[in-house]
């Protein structure tokens, strides 16, 4: 009986235990969050390669090492870059002189004022056209000033002028936006804007001279009278020699008688 009874009790139990593991629900976990993913490069080459034309820019940031700089800044930073791009005409208007006499510091330095530090949308150039000036890549007092006007971005190096075209690239952390001029820094080239050059003077015409055929014509023309008269006066000279012959022989003949 006592037997019957534990036997009874311990099924029971393996019974309750068996429902109470069936229906108590695992511990629910949080999944791991997924890392964030990383950046696409970009490849500002390849970029100036395809767009533009910017061969001239691009080869001044290959021959100057700034390419380097810049890249880093691009793929590297969380801050981004923002870069104006000219064209090759923009270069081809520049006076020879202006770069070839430059040392290969100051090139560098041109080249690197064409970079800002940070990546800024076209809509962040009416925050920094607020501001007295931007600083760049180039440092010191290579700074740039910017003006909203009505939507276009102008830009200010204290030497040339320009405003923003188009935007070639503007996907944070790059932003590269096409300018119409050379950016010549103040700190190198000074603070006097050359004045626009004075348009060349028409030359004088002087008057054509007379065409050998039209002396030839005048020549021709006037060939006749010329022999004319020197034909009758040669006749004259002639006629009066013959009388005057005359009279002096009539005079002899008289003084003989």
């Amino acid at each position: 009986m006592e037997f019957s009874t534990v036997f009874i009790i311990s099924n029971i139990m393996l019974l309750l235990s068996s429902a109470f593991a069936k229906t108590a629900s695992p511990p629910s976990l949080s999944p791991t969050p997924a890392p964030a993913p990383a950046p696409d490069f970009v490849n500002l080459t390849e970029l100036l390669s395809v767009a533009g034309p910017f061969h001239t820019f691009l080869g001044y940031l290959e021959s100057t090492k700034v390419i380097d700089t810049f890249q880093n800044q691009a793929n590297n930073t969380e801050e981004g870059i923002t870069i104006f791009v000219p064209k090759d005409t923009a270069f081809s208007s520049v006076k020879k002189s202006a770069l070839s006499n430059l040392t290969s510091d100051q090139i560098k330095q041109v080249i690197l004022f064409h970079g800002l530090p940070h990546f800024y949308s076209l809509a962040d150039f009416t925050k920094l056209s607020e501001t007295s000036s931007t600083p760049t890549f180039a440092g010191g007092d290579y700074t740039l000033n910017f003006t909203d006007n009505s939507g276009t971005v102008l830009i200010s190096s204290g030497w040339s002028k320009t405003k923003v075209s188009s935007a070639v690239h503007s996907t944070d952390p790059v932003a590269i936006y096409q300018v119409d001029k050379v950016l010549l820094p103040e700190a190198i080239f000074g603070t006097d804007i050359p004045p626009a050059p004075a348009p060349a003077p028409t030359p004088d015409i002087a008057p054509a001279a007379d065409s050998p055929t039209e002396h030839s014509a005048d020549t021709k023309a006037s060939s006749p009278s010329s022999s004319l008269d020197a034909s009758s006066s040669h006749k004259l000279i002639i006629s009066f020699g013959i009388w005057a012959n005359l009279v002096l022989a009539s005079f002899g003949v008289l003084m003989l008688f």
